[in-house]
C-alpha cells in the first residue's frame, strides 16, 4: 500500500515537471506580437511590392524612354545651330519685317530699326495716304515716312555680300554679283535661239545653243516665208514707234506749252467721301486748264487692292475764245524735274469746245510699283505738254 502511494505521487510529480518544462517553452502571445510589429517596423513596405511585376515594367519602360526623348532633343537642338550656316542666321535677322524676303533693293528702318524693303515701304506710306492715316512700322507701330526714316546702309552692303542660289544653275554666288551670273555666265540660263528673229521658237539652256543652231531650219527657209514673218513682227512693235514718232512730230507744231504741275489731295463732298487729286489752274493757250487724277477710278477700298494705277483727265475751266469752233488739243505726262517716277510718253488728243470741256479719264502708263512710289511720295510732282496744231 505504501509502495503504491509512492509510485503514485512520483508519477504526478513527473506529469506537473512535464506540463510546467512545456508550458515554460510555449511562447507567450503577447511577445510574438511584439516581435512582428519589430520586424514591419524594421523592413517596410515598398511600392513594388505593392504593385503587380507588369505595371513595374511598365512604368521603367516609360521612364527609360521619356529619357532618351530628352536626350534627343537636346541634340536636335545642339545640331540645328551648329549645323545651320552663319549667313542663313543672319539672313533671318535682316529680312523684311512686312514681307520676310532678303532685299535685293534699298533697305530702310524706322526710328526702332526695323527694317523694311523699298517695295513694302513705298507700300505702306502709299496705304496710309489712301486711307488717310499716319503710316506706321508693322513691328513697332512708331510713326514712319520718307523724313523719319533712312536708309541703312551697313544692312545693304552685309546682305549684298550674302551667298545667294542662281536660279537657273543652284550655285552660290554672293548677291551682288548674282544678277550678272544669271544673266552673262550661267550655261543654264534660258536662251533663245540666233534666229528667233526669222521665226525661231526654241527656247533653252545655254551650252545647247550652239548644238541646235546646227540644226535649226530656219536659216534654210525661203525667203517669202521670212518676210512674211517679219511683217507681222513690225506689226507688233509699231505701237510703241507710233507714240515715239508722234511726240517727235508735235514738237514741230506752232504752240507748243509746257508746265511742271502739283497733284494735291482732296476729298469729295459726298457721304461716303472719295479720293481724289487736283492741281492748281494754270494758264495755257490763252485758257484756263486743270488736271485731276483718282487711284484705281475710285474703286472702294483702293487700300485693299495689290495692283494700283492712277488715271487722269484734263478739264478746260475757261470759256473757250471761239465758242462754235473745236479747239484740238494733244497732250502727254511725263516725268518732271521734281518727280521720282519714269512715266511712259502717250500722247492723247481731244477737241475742246463749249459743249465739250472735259476729257475722259485716261489711265497713266506707269507700273503698280510706281504707282506706290508716286502715292507714296509727299507730292506727285510731273510735267505737262500741251500741243496745238
Amino acid at each position: 500500500m505504501s509502495c503504491q502511494t509512492a509510485q503514485s505521487t512520483q508519477l504526478n510529480l513527473n506529469t506537473s515537471s512535464t506540463s510546467s518544462i512545456s508550458l515554460s517553452q510555449q511562447p507567450s502571445p503577447v511577445s510574438s506580437l511584439d516581435f512582428n510589429m519589430s520586424s514591419e517596423i524594421s523592413n517596410p513596405p515598398t511600392s513594388s511590392s505593392l504593385s503587380s511585376p507588369d505595371e513595374t515594367q511598365y512604368k521603367k519602360v516609360k521612364l527609360e524612354n521619356f529619357e532618351e526623348n530628352e536626350t534627343k532633343k537636346l541634340k536636335s537642338t545642339h545640331n540645328s545651330y551648329t549645323t545651320k550656316k552663319l549667313e542663313d542666321r543672319i539672313g533671318g535677322i535682316l529680312c523684311c519685317t512686312v514681307c520676310l524676303d532678303l532685299p535685293f533693293a534699298s533697305i530702310y528702318q524706322c526710328s526702332n530699326g526695323h527694317l523694311m524693303c523699298a517695295d513694302c515701304f513705298a507700300h505702306l506710306l502709299a496705304d496710309a495716304r489712301l486711307k488717310e492715316e499716319l503710316a506706321t512700322c508693322p513691328n513697332c507701330r512708331c510713326e514712319i515716312s520718307k523724313q523719319l526714316c533712312c536708309r541703312n546702309l551697313a544692312v545693304e552692303k552685309t546682305l549684298s555680300e550674302l551667298p545667294a542660289s542662281c536660279l537657273y544653275c543652284e550655285s552660290m554666288y554672293a548677291r551682288n554679283i548674282l544678277d550678272f551670273h544669271q544673266k552673262e555666265e550661267c550655261l543654264e540660263r534660258p536662251t533663245k535661239c540666233a534666229y528667233s528673229q526669222i521665226g525661231c521658237n526654241w527656247e533653252g539652256p545655254y551650252h545647247e545653243l550652239d548644238s541646235h543652231c546646227h540644226e535649226c531650219v530656219h536659216p534654210n527657209k525661203p525667203g517669202k516665208e521670212i518676210i512674211d514673218f517679219l511683217k507681222d513682227k513690225t506689226s507688233e512693235t509699231n505701237d510703241d514707234q507710233l507714240a515715239l514718232n508722234q511726240l517727235v512730230n508735235f514738237l514741230s507744231f506752232e504752240k507748243i506749252c509746257f508746265n511742271d504741275l502739283q497733284f494735291k489731295q482732296y476729298k469729295t463732298d459726298e457721304i461716303t467721301p472719295k479720293l481724289y487729286f487736283e492741281t492748281n489752274r494754270f494758264t495755257a493757250f490763252n485758257n484756263h486748264w486743270v488736271l485731276k487724277a483718282r487711284v484705281n477710278d475710285n474703286q472702294k477700298n483702293p487700300n485693299l487692292t495689290v495692283n494700283r494705277y492712277i488715271s487722269f483727265q484734263l478739264i478746260l475751266k475757261s470759256k473757250p475764245n471761239n465758242p462754235q469752233a473745236n479747239m484740238p488739243i494733244s497732250f502727254c505726262i511725263l516725268k518732271g524735274p521734281m518727280g521720282e517716277v519714269q512715266i511712259n510718253p502717250k500722247v492723247n488728243t481731244f477737241e475742246f469746245n463749249q459743249n465739250k470741256t472735259e476729257t475722259d479719264f485716261l489711265k497713266l502708263n506707269i507700273k503698280a510699283s510706281d504707282c506706290n512710289k508716286l502715292l507714296a511720295s509727299k507730292t506727285i510732282n510731273f510735267r505737262f505738254f500741251m500741243f496745238q496744231p
